[in-house]
């Protein structure tokens, strides 16, 4: 990874871009475009027109929350985690549900209709054979979730939504950080997430 940062103006990070690539099945970066953070963040909105497409992201961040959660399930449910191990995933799981009712709430108050998890998903539960796999099949999750939330702050309408989305996006480089040091890993290889 290079040390230099490319750092793209503003005006290259439309929510048209952002929401045209989220089409992935696994939280991926556009994944998880973005939500709320506390109660108070509904301040005055800038338009009607806003308030449609933050909850267009706002919807895209709580649909990979809610697969999170499932693949967190599946991980837990493998029988291929050791308690402490376990116990992390069974954490971070609980802490994406949190994700999810804050968004489902902010969606709800800005006027949307929250989208539900899906009834199954595409996970590579074949490929799943060992403790490490299930841990770098989570840590590729939220590294996308990382990605998804950094290109979300800075699209959305408001100051609190962004602020928001930005809490979240910490908790889950928390996440990735932890997971790859369980797996060996240098928690924080670079000084710079892209």
């Amino acid at each position: 990874m290079s040390s230099e940062i490319a750092l793209a103006p503003r005006e290259a990070l439309s929510r048209r871009k952002f929401l045209g690539g989220a089409t992935t099945a696994t939280l991926s970066a556009a994944a998880i475009g973005l939500l709320a953070g506390a109660p108070t963040l509904f301040a005055r909105r800038a338009s009607a027109e806003t308030d449609e497409q933050d909850i267009r992201i706002l919807n895209t961040a709580l649909g990979a929350e809610h697969e999170a959660v499932a693949a967190y399930q599946v991980g837990a449910e493998s029988g291929l985690l050791k308690k402490p191990t376990l116990d992390l995933a069974v954490q971070f799981q609980g802490q994406h549900k949190e994700h999810i009712d804050l968004l489902a709430a902010t969606v709800k108050k800005l006027g949307g209709q929250p989208v539900a998890g899906k009834v199954s998903y595409a996970f590579p539960v074949e490929k799943l054979e060992t403790e490490e796999d299930v841990l770098r099949f989570a840590a590729g999750l939220e590294k996308g979730a990382v990605s998804a939330y950094l290109g979300a702050v800075p699209i959305l309408g408001s100051g609190e939504l962004s602020r928001a989305a930005a809490s979240i996006l910490g908790d889950e480089a928390m996440h990735w950080a932890v997971l790859r040091y369980v797996l060996g890993e240098n928690p924080v290889p670079h000084a710079f997430v892209s």
